[in-house]
């Protein structure tokens, strides 16, 4: 399995119904709502043979009211 969080930035006014849309898609594990330069952390589990690339702009950068993401791999869990 690969393990990776996106974090979302949203449109001014628009974080509960993207973090909304994303709970409805029962596409993440967990979703934060944070501080900072983005406001959603999502985290997400995929099969090795699945493309992480392609996930984040078919599944989630289209979810309406997001604005930008960042994709953060990770590599082991300690």
């Amino acid at each position: 399995m690969h393990t990776f969080f996106v974090e979302i930035k949203c449109a001014l006014g628009r974080t509960y119904e993207v973090a909304s849309a994303l709970a409805e898609a029962e596409i993440a594990s967990e979703i934060y709502s944070i501080a900072g330069n983005f406001d959603i952390l999502a985290k997400f589990y995929l099969d090795r043979d699945e493309d992480i690339g392609h996930f984040v702009g078919r599944k989630v950068q289209t979810i309406p009211g997001i604005v930008d993401t960042r994709t953060i791999i990770t590599f082991k869990a300690f």
